[in-house]
């Protein structure tokens, strides 16, 4: 799969995500609501046993970029993208990256557990 040969490059990224949600948290400019959002989303990277454990190997990263990338993105619509940016320490465009990996994991992952994801999310944070 091409997903996922992609996949590996962000996947690498996650120390980089986490230590941009960290900044973001701190941030006065991010909405209270959203800092929720994001906590949850450090929380559920950190956990090693979520939709696919982090013992088994890539794939179980994957699942927590996703979720990662769509707290995210659900940030882009209630603040600036400089936000996001003002706290990106990796190479390249954060809002070209956040869109990518979205669209790569909802294509990589195995419906059910995109599902999960997606149904976590939107139960906890609609």
């Amino acid at each position: 799969m091409l997903e996922i040969r992609e996949l590996r490059r962000y996947v690498v990224l996650v120390p980089k995500f986490l230590k941009l949600l960290y900044g973001l948290l701190k941030d006065p400019r991010v909405p209270f609501k959203d800092k929720t959002i994001l906590a949850a989303a450090v929380a559920y990277l950190l956990n090693p046993v979520d939709f696919i454990p982090d013992m088994i190997p890539f794939f179980g990263m994957v699942d927590d970029l996703y979720l990662v990338a769509l707290a995210l993105l659900r940030l882009l619509y209630h603040t600036d993208e400089q936000v996001l940016r003002d706290h990106w320490e990796g190479e390249g465009d954060i809002v070209a990256i956040i869109k990518k990996v979205v669209e790569l994991g909802a294509k990589a992952l195995p419906p059910r557990v995109r599902e999960a994801v997606l149904g976590s999310f939107e139960t906890k944070h609609a």
